[in-house]
């Protein structure tokens, strides 16, 4: 009780002296079991870190957070309808709870980020409720960055070969020809020999250091089909420092539509490259000639009545092997299994999915996509989830 009577008497002071902000110049720390919360704005200029417990920004109004002391909090959540606007950059130890309401970054001031530290994760991330601006990592080696613009969540998966020190990344729904400063202008129109189109509506910026493969999804605003009229024909691409052109980095077969997909990267360094988005190859192109056919889409309604409560496919039943794996619509691998045969009922069975893993998958749409060794044959669809 002492703890809660002392963090209350803090903000009292606080918001009297300050009014229309907590100031924060003295020693201020939440401890374990500890919650404070914040409906107001938040200047730090003193230490605010090694805290437990949950931080909570609340309210109607947007919020901003400034001072010259990045403040870290173990347990963070965001309730907002008008956002949260980062003036200086924030850590967070432990989990980032995405209510309602998105963490703003100036994309002009890259020095600016939300920053997740080692095992720190997050959760409830969605089109209204995400990072607009940079998001980083601290001593994390693979991570789903919940980037995007004020409309949809365009996250970037990295996979990499050892733990990233430091890397960062935002996304923008802008044309690469004319990125907004400090970036620079990356010519869509130079590109490698095997590039035919680069996109002209969206990239992403990412910095790091370690070999590592990216996941990049699209969806209708992406307007893929521009590009190509063939999605095998999609592929990620890089701005090359070296050689200041648009080259190929594709490292797998696209998974999707035109309209909803994703697809992977081969091993690259971030830093090599100043941005990354996506493009269409030139016909033929080798790695993107495999067939991959599409087979029928499928609902999945795991409620316990007994009809349809597991991902089913009768055809399998012919075939000796099979390799089956299931991606959320932004890539992010949720299932995977040798020998499938009616195994998920809306459960992962990796350990990449943090929070709420308990309560299984979120409804919504997935991918899946099926090898088949006899024949070396490759299938992919859409399953849509339902509880």
């Amino acid at each position: 009780m002492k703890k809660y009577t002392y963090i209350f008497f803090f903000l009292l002071v606080a918001s009297v002296s300050a009014q229309t902000a907590l100031y924060n110049n003295g020693n201020l720390r939440i401890h374990g079991g500890g919650q404070i919360g914040f409906h107001t704005n938040l200047i730090n200029e003193s230490p605010l870190d090694n805290n437990l417990g949950l931080a909570g920004f609340y309210g109607p109004e947007l919020l901003t957070v400034s001072g010259n002391v990045t403040p870290q909090f173990h347990d963070m959540e965001i309730a907002l309808e008008n956002n949260m606007q980062l003036n200086l950059g924030m850590d967070n130890t432990n989990n980032t709870n995405f209510i309602f309401g998105s963490i703003l970054t100036p994309l002009t001031q890259p020095d600016i980020f939300y920053n997740f530290l080692d095992n720190s994760f997050y959760s409830g991330e969605n089109d209204f409720s995400k990072i607009e601006g940079y998001a980083a990592i601290t001593n994390q080696q693979n991570f789903g960055f919940p980037v995007g613009d004020v409309q949809y969540l365009r996250p970037l998966i990295i996979n990499s070969e050892s733990v990233n020190l430091f890397a960062k990344c935002a996304y923008f729904f802008e044309n690469p020809n004319n990125a907004p400063a400090p970036l620079s202008s990356y010519d869509t129109g130079t590109t490698a020999l095997d590039v035919e189109l680069v996109n002209t509506f969206e990239f992403w910026r990412l910095e790091g250091t370690v070999p590592s493969t990216v996941t990049l999804s699209w969806n209708i605003r992406s307007t893929i089909a521009s590009l190509t009229d063939n999605v095998e024909e999609v592929i990620p691409v890089g701005w090359s420092k070296a050689s200041q052109r648009w080259v190929n980095l594709s490292g797998s077969v696209p998974v999707g539509t035109l309209t909803e997909g994703f697809v992977s990267t081969e091993s690259f360094i971030p830093d090599d490259y100043e941005v990354i988005t996506l493009g269409s190859s030139k016909s033929p192109f080798e790695p993107l000639s495999k067939d991959v056919l599409f087979i029928d889409n499928f609902f999945i309604s795991v409620n316990g009545d007994g009809i349809n409560d597991s991902f089913f496919i009768e055809e399998l039943q012919d075939f000796d092997s099979n390799f089956l794996q299931i991606y959320d619509r932004y890539g992010l691998k949720v299932f995977e299994k040798t020998d499938y045969v009616d195994d998920f009922v809306g459960f992962s069975n990796l350990n990449n999915v943090p929070f709420g893993e308990e309560k299984g998958l979120p409804t919504g749409v997935y991918f899946y996509t099926i090898y088949i060794p006899d024949g070396d044959l490759n299938y992919q669809g859409f399953l849509y989830l339902s509880r």
